[in-house]
């Protein structure tokens, strides 16, 4: 019990500096799995869109948003919010959730790649 209370008196003092909050906000590393999703889509703060759009700030954006890139009719009607789950499902099946999608992809059938892609992209900010 004591080493627990001086591991939270200590975990407290390092996040008072502040130092906790930007290394905690910083993204995942990229896992291997997205290695196909980076042929399109690029994933930094102040990149550009090419053949899909930018990643970067994709957790909690609405479907079809990113300023200057050019989406499919279905995916600007889509009236998606990219949450944990619906990044799941159009990463496991992108025609399905989205019917007319230019997305090329064919979706991720392993779970595990899958989860690192999500979790990964929910790291984004």
């Amino acid at each position: 019990m004591r080493r627990l209370r001086t591991f939270s008196v200590a975990l407290a003092a390092f996040v008072g500096t502040g130092l906790a909050t930007s290394a905690m906000a910083a993204p995942l590393p990229k896992p291997s799995a997205f290695t196909v999703c980076s042929v399109c889509h690029k994933v930094g703060q102040n990149d550009k869109s090419t053949l899909g759009p930018v990643l970067w700030g994709v957790g909690g954006r609405k479907a079809g948003s990113v300023p200057g890139f050019t989406y499919s009719p279905a995916m600007k009607a889509s009236n998606i919010t990219w949450t944990r789950e619906t990044l799941t499902a159009f990463i496991a099946n992108p025609r399905k959730v989205v019917p007319g999608t230019r997305m090329a992809y064919a979706g991720q059938k392993d779970p595990k790649a899958e989860a690192e892609i999500v979790n990964y992209l929910m790291s984004l900010k």
